[in-house]
């Protein structure tokens, strides 16, 4: 087979490219290992709405759509310190629908499908698969972490590999996960959120949804924490109000900043096989939508995949790099230091409503204060927030000089390594 555009993938990010590339009227090829029905994330994930809009998908609705607009109850261990986010552009999407959708729009545009296809070597110029060879003058891998590696990358550390659970089952006793959400203050029907029972970078997430009951868990395990699976496990074993699972699954999410090169001559790296990752909170999906349009777009214009790089990095990479240091900082917390940042508002529902919808907070005077304050009360805590204050400063300017000539990549990415490691 010789097409245009070999993808590698045919998750989220990989359909989406798929579909934008063909409707550019490239001839694409989409090669996934798993049945198509089973390709890509198969639970519920946070979307932020701006991500869909931007990206040129339309907004999930109907079953697709799982729920937005309720309150998000951000819980201090367990509590009661907490931050309430009453109001954000968050959508909870069944991401079985979503990617079938980008599937079918693939296919509509003319894109061919081969899933429970594994690809076998490559050497540059071809893919060897299970079910031939796929010739292309683009390759792209939109795998995953551990997928086709066609490019080199960087390893991902122990202590920046999230493991995370999502599942969504059956509720059971309706009466009881009524008196448990009230035990704790939150509406049925709102999100509550415990942070930092594993860690400061660890979550037991969980709405119910009717007669549904939607979790999600997650932590650092390689800190020797718990891991999101196990979390979730102990949490149904000791809430009998939960029933049986209807569906959900379970990963291993990439927390650092994207990497550095994602192209080399004519192979480019999508989604979380590139980390692009708003390590917030561990979610891809947005991001890897973002990705696929620049990419599609950029090829379609006659551009070439470094091109795709520096749109990519110039446009989010200051965020996303900017949120890779706060995570760290984040994850220097236990329940305790959490309950102390939002007890000085240092978190509060404008900083937590910024990090739900994947957004850099808006500075006000009022921070400033409130910053200066925990110098003078908690210098230690204030010492590790302002190094990851002056981190993200120095990511704007440092993201806004990515380098449209690719020789100059290592000297950029020297300087980007002194600063975030």
């Amino acid at each position: 087979m010789r097409v245009e555009l070999a993808i590698v993938g045919a998750g989220t990010a990989g359909a989406a490219l798929a579909a934008r590339a063909a409707s550019h009227g490239l001839s694409v090829a989409l090669v996934e290992r798993r049945p198509r029905g089973a390709a890509g994330a198969r639970w519920i994930n946070g979307v932020a709405g701006w991500t869909f809009d931007e990206s040129g998908v339309s907004r999930p609705r109907g079953d697709e759509l799982f729920g937005s607009g309720h309150a998000f109850h951000l819980i201090a261990g367990r509590g009661p310190t907490r931050v309430v986010v009453a109001d954000h552009d968050v959508l909870e999407v069944d991401m079985r629908l979503l990617v079938t959708r980008l599937q079918d729009s693939a296919l509509q545009a003319g894109a061919q499908l081969l899933d429970e296809t594994r690809v076998t070597g490559f050497d540059g110029q071809r893919l060897s698969t299970t079910r031939g060879d796929v010739q292309a003058r683009w390759f792209v891998d939109a795998s995953g972490l551990a997928g086709a590696r066609l490019l080199e990358t960087p390893r991902v550390s122990r202590n920046e590999l999230c493991v995370a659970a999502q599942e969504v089952r059956r509720l059971d006793d309706q009466k009881a996960a009524a008196a448990f959400f009230a035990e704790h203050g939150v509406p049925l029907g709102d999100t509550l959120c415990f942070t930092g029972v594993e860690g400061g970078f660890s979550v037991v997430n969980l709405r119910v949804v009717g007669d549904r009951v939607s979790l999600l868990t997650g932590s650092i395990p390689g800190e020797g924490r718990a891991s999101g699976r196990e979390m979730l496990s102990e949490f149904v074993a000791q809430n009998r109000w939960i029933g049986s699972l209807l569906f959900g699954g379970a990963r291993a999410i990439p927390l650092r900043r994207p990497v550095d090169r994602l192209a080399r001559g004519n192979v480019a790296l999508l989604g979380d096989a590139g980390c692009q990752v708003f390590s917030a909170h561990g979610s891809g999906i947005g991001a890897g939508l973002l990705a696929a349009r620049l990419l599609a777009d950029r090829l379609a214009g006659g551009g070439d995949l470094h091109g795709y790089a520096v749109d990519w990095h110039r446009r989010y990479g200051a965020l996303f790099a900017s949120y890779a240091a706060f995570r760290r900082f984040s994850q220097s917390l236990d329940a305790e230091g959490l309950r102390t940042m939002m007890r000085l508002a240092l978190i509060d529902d404008s900083s937590a409503r910024a990090g739900l919808e994947q957004r850099l907070p808006a500075p006000s005077l009022g921070l400033v204060a409130r910053a200066l304050r925990t110098a003078r009360s908690e210098p230690r805590l204030f010492g590790r927030l302002a190094r990851a204050a002056a981190e993200s400063a120095a990511a704007r300017v440092l993201y806004a000089s990515y380098p449209e000539d690719p020789s100059a990549l290592p000297d950029w990415s020297a300087r980007a390594t002194r600063w975030f490691g």
